[in-house]
């Protein structure tokens, strides 16, 4: 059985401004159905940064975030190739990315955007898009096992893009570097909170719902019951940011408790943990 009393999955936004309708919070505890946490609220990526930092205080707590913790390196030996004193080990690159953007509400497209606009693909006029991307490690691993990873964190371009979320989230992780424990950058504690990067396919995958996006309570529920969870009940229609959520943290709940690998999975070494991280539920 896993230690924490909590999971909590984040569906994140990189999105410019303030206020972002893209941020979805949601819990599972015990043999409960999920719940969203505020489902009515317009999080801002501040909001979540102090409820955390709360919440983690008060019980142990897995929290899960949907983007990437870092770029790929291992592939090419650097974050940014080809860039003079760039830092190589995730936790340097956070500050790096931290100190570079501007924007609001840890906003990062800034970074994207203007300081190295020449390693993200924005479209057609970059040239082809296949020079661009990169994937990590878990991320090649996830294909092999036919997980479909598709998104790159050098890909800013379309409703499918990761590098604004991504990048945004590097600033999150910085704020929160040394108040909570980060795996695998950091080794998971004996005790307390820890937060984890999760990607949403996987546990759709689990629960059977491979590839979809849930949009109705009929769906989410059927995947719930894939994983092992008891339904929701709610009186609307989810988003399928809300969905993601929910589903996520039921997913994290069901692994946590079952997989004895899920914080030591294959392939995890101590350098990809400094340098690229490892998505939870890659195992």
């Amino acid at each position: 059985m896993s230690r924490f009393e909590a999971y909590v999955a984040i569906d994140w936004s990189g999105a410019k401004g303030r206020r972002h309708k893209g941020i979805a919070v949601a819990e599972a505890r015990g043999d409960r159905p999920p719940r969203l946490i505020r489902p009515d609220h317009v999080w801002s990526r501040t909001d979540v940064l102090a409820w955390l930092l709360k919440r983690a205080g008060q019980e142990p707590t897995l929290f899960g975030f949907d983007f990437s913790f870092a770029p790929p390196f291992a592939e090419r030996g650097s974050y940014l190739p080809g860039e003079a004193r760039v830092p190589e080990t995730a936790r340097e690159f956070w500050a790096y990315v931290d100190s570079r953007s501007g924007d609001d509400d840890l906003g990062a497209a800034s970074f994207l955007e203007h300081i190295h606009r020449p390693h993200f693909y924005f479209g057609i006029a970059d040239g082809v898009k296949a020079d661009f991307v990169r994937f990590r490690q878990c991320d090649a691993r996830l294909n092999a096992q036919g997980g479909r990873k598709t998104a790159s964190a050098y890909d800013a371009i379309g409703a499918a893009q990761v590098a604004k979320a991504s990048f945004s989230g590097m600033r999150l992780l910085r704020a929160l570097d040394g108040k909570v424990a980060i795996w695998p950058m950091d080794p998971m504690p004996a005790a307390g909170s820890a937060v984890v990067e999760i990607y949403t396919r996987i546990y759709l995958r689990n629960a059977g719902m491979s590839g979809k996006k849930l949009r109705s309570r009929e769906e989410l529920n059927l995947a719930l019951k894939g994983l092992g969870s008891p339904p929701v009940r709610l009186r609307f229609e989810p988003n399928d940011h809300q969905t993601d959520a929910l589903v996520t943290a039921a997913g994290m709940r069901a692994l946590a408790e079952t997989e004895p690998r899920a914080f030591a999975p294959e392939g995890l070494t101590a350098k990809l943990a400094r340098t690229e991280g490892w998505t939870f539920g890659i195992i």
